[in-house]
């Protein structure tokens, strides 16, 4: 394994959160698809679980609500209201800190609300690129990298997305900046698995 998680993995288990390290995300995404079966699942907006090929996987045996992919019948809201509802949630995060602060940047407030309160287990999936050393760089990271990328890639008219290079604090109509989540520990209520890839995955 190319990145060492020991001290993510044992600052993470110390918050209450199961972990699970994997060396890829075919290893991952496999688990995945054993430990969930027959199960409403919904995913938070996110390239990794994208990259994971995870929607597939996982809908040959659960039903799996993702606005990414939404069916004729329901709007983009739809599905992001039955996907907060879901037993499952699966998402990525913006950035992590080696002490297990977890940082979410969202636009909508569907995927941190989900993180945060309602279904009975989350997964949390991210890799090795989305580990930052403190609080301080994590939410940089998520700030300045994360969320930049992510308004380029969704073509988005805001300054961050033109060379998606930082942020600049906007008050463009299409920010996509406009929630902030901490878990500064394992939410009560519900159970919490983070899976940790050693490759880079998503932004």
């Amino acid at each position: 394994m190319n990145f060492d998680f020991t001290t993510l993995k044992n600052n993470l288990l110390s918050k209450g959160y199961h972990v699970s390290v994997f060396e890829t995300k075919e290893e991952a995404a496999s688990y995945l698809d054993n430990q969930i079966h027959e199960k409403t699942v919904g995913f938070g907006g996110s390239l990794t679980l994208k990259e994971m090929n995870l929607f597939n996987i996982l809908s040959t045996h659960n039903k799996v609500y993702w606005h990414d992919k939404k069916p004729e019948h329901m709007t983009v809201m739809e599905v992001r209201k039955a996907a907060s509802k879901a037993e499952i949630y699966i998402s990525s995060v913006n950035g992590i800190s080696e002490q297990g602060e977890i940082i979410n940047i969202d636009n909508t407030g569907n995927r941190v609300a989900a993180i945060s309160f309602g279904p009975s287990k989350v997964y949390l999936v991210l890799g090795s690129n989305k580990v930052a050393k403190d609080f301080e760089s994590a939410m940089f990271r998520a700030r300045n990298i994360a969320a930049p990328l992510n308004a380029k890639r969704l073509n988005r008219k805001t300054p961050c997305a033109v060379q998606a290079d930082r942020c600049y604090d906007c008050n463009s109509p299409e920010r996509i900046c406009r929630n902030l989540s901490v878990l500064w520990s394992k939410p009560t209520g519900a159970e919490y698995e983070i899976i940790l890839i050693d490759e880079k995955l998503g932004y």
